[in-house]
């Protein structure tokens, strides 16, 4: 698969994109090592040069090389988590929708859905701006939506905003419950910081 274009479709034409992906087979391991390793690596390494070299109170006052190396990865980590478990949580509800559980097609459409999140990622590179990435997330959500409607879980169409609604609602929880956890572990030895 190739990150660049797959991530321009789901992005630019996500309608013709979504029927691509749907007809797709895409082992697992293919579409995290091929997909997610390398789009969610796009935040976490302008986390780190964000807060290596800019930091977040003073300008140009960065939290040090060793805590934002550890934040990074520990961001990367817990991105990695995040996105496997709504996966997982996606496949799960199905039924409770009317809809096929189907384990790929879950996870992919947790994973495409996230690509504009990771991408616009890279604005942490000026911390301040990080908070942008909140307006691409909204755009995740859009993805998602068509990619229910497309049908990738074959979501009656009555069905599908219920489905996604709850998918959001579960999706900030994992977020906030890894937030926190992968924050704990970043603070051990005092590195200190939050995901």
């Amino acid at each position: 698969m190739n990150v660049v274009s797959r991530a321009q479709g789901i992005i630019l034409n996500p309608k013709e994109e979504w029927k691509k992906i749907k007809d797709e087979t895409i082992p697992l391991s293919q579409l995290f090592t091929s997909y997610v390793l390398i789009l969610a690596a796009i935040p976490a390494v302008a986390r780190f040069l964000g807060g290596a070299l800019i930091g977040l109170g003073r300008p140009y006052a960065g939290l040090g090389i060793g805590t934002a190396l550890v934040q990074a990865i520990v961001y990367y980590i817990g991105s990695l988590v995040t996105v496997y478990i709504i996966g997982l949580i996606i496949n799960a509800l199905a039924s409770t929708f009317s809809s096929v559980q189907n384990r790929e097609n879950a996870m992919k459409l947790a994973v495409f859905s996230m690509t504009p999140a990771w991408i616009a990622g890279i604005l942490y590179i000026i911390p301040f701006l990080g908070v942008l990435v909140i307006f691409a997330s909204f755009y995740g959500i859009y993805l998602m939506y068509l990619g229910l409607t497309t049908p990738l879980m074959e979501t009656p169409k009555e069905k599908v905003a219920g489905y996604l609604v709850v998918i959001i609602l579960v999706s900030l929880v994992v977020m906030v419950v890894v937030g926190m956890i992968f924050g704990a572990i970043s603070t051990v030895g005092g590195v200190g910081g939050v995901i």
